[in-house]
């Protein structure tokens, strides 16, 4: 059978649809990918070895009305296409991971009577997610909380898929050096950067023994690698991190943003962290995201208002001088881990499509 896989955009959405193909592929099957030429997918997908049908489309929120009305038209016309595709050649089933690109594919499949499986990885799903959810086979979410927003009965808790390296990450033993792992992603975040580099002082006055991982993303690496430099602390300060599941492996605590790829993997690695939600994500998901490892007791969440290299310190000693509660926080995060999400979902879709058309 062959699977269509629609989403892209970031890595969020293309990295999970990846490790779902791979599986389709373990168990015989093709995968397909629908994506655009300026989004991640244009790169990892066709890395990863599969088939890239580049489409242009465009989002929707936050844009003013001539290009949302470009917008429109591209979506018609995509869609339009996609649906005479599928006429000629229609897939067991379509996977979504949501997003803009998913649109035209998805749109086509429900029209043409395809079976679509849609993976949600926030807490509230995605404007595409939300449209399509009375007509989706089957809802695969990472959230205990996303259920509501699908019909019951079709949603399966199998959390996002995850890299198995992160699984693999061995238990810290706390030592007399503490390392922090800061990371806003592979660009960076200007608000994680600023607040570490206001706190250099207070833990190089501190007294007590600290060592940085911090990856800031391009614009910034040069300027805070030579500040770094001057204060004596230990530490690297890189533009990106290529192995981030070494950088866990060496972490005693973790700060970082609350995209659903971030907190999947400190689940499967069982990392206690810090959380700093981006404020403009679309429907604020990642605060929902952060608010579900905060009250799992695996995660202390702060604002981006509020992160300063004060509250930085604060908050990092105060957990350093508590080992038991790191423990405590590692362990509640590893309960909110899925290890098999990618097969499940690959044999959810085998399932829908080997039972065809929904009648």
């Amino acid at each position: 059978m062959i699977f269509v896989m629609a989403g892209g955009g970031t890595g969020g959405h293309v990295i999970p649809a990846i490790a779902v193909a791979r599986e389709l592929v373990r168990a015989g099957h093709e995968a397909q990918f629908i994506g655009t030429e300026r989004g991640v997918e244009s790169r990892l997908v066709p890395a990863a070895g599969f088939p890239l049908k580049r489409i242009q489309v465009g989002g929707l929120k936050n844009l003013g009305i001539l290009t949302k009305l470009v917008s429109l038209w591209r979506l018609f016309v995509e869609t339009a296409e996609q649906w005479k595709d599928f006429g000629s050649s229609p897939p067991a089933a379509v996977f979504s991971m949501g997003g803009y690109v998913a649109g035209p594919p998805v749109l086509a499949a429900l029209a043409r009577g395809v079976p679509v499986v849609v993976m949600e990885p926030n807490a509230i799903p995605g404007a595409t997610n939300k449209w399509i959810s009375p007509w989706v086979r089957r809802a695969l979410i990472n959230f205990e909380e996303t259920r509501r927003f699908f019909p019951e009965g079709r949603t399966e808790l199998t959390g996002l898929p995850v890299r198995q390296e992160f699984f693999a990450v061995p238990r810290k033993q706390p030592a007399a050096e503490f390392t922090v792992l800061i990371t806003g992603g592979s660009q960076g975040s200007r608000t994680l950067n600023e607040a570490a580099r206001a706190s250099w002082p207070l833990f190089s006055q501190s007294g007590r023994s600290f060592r940085f991982i911090h990856q800031t993303g391009t614009a910034m690496q040069a300027e805070l690698a030579k500040e770094f430099a001057a204060t004596g602390l230990r530490g690297e300060i890189v533009p990106f991190i290529a192995d981030m599941p070494a950088a866990f492996a060496q972490a005693d605590l973790v700060v970082c943003r609350s995209g659903a790829g971030a907190v999947s993997e400190l689940a499967a690695a069982a990392k206690p962290s810090i959380l700093i939600p981006f404020p403009f994500a679309a429907d604020d998901h990642q605060t929902k995201n952060a608010e579900v490892l905060e009250r799992a007791g695996a995660a202390i969440r702060s604002s981006d208002k509020e992160w300063t290299g004060t509250k930085f310190f604060e908050v990092v000693s105060t957990l350093q001088a508590e080992p038991a509660r790191l423990q405590a926080m590692g362990e509640a995060a590893k309960t909110l881990a899925r290890p098999d999400s990618a097969k499940r979902a690959a044999q959810i879709l085998i399932d829908s499509g080997t039972n065809g058309p929904k009648q």
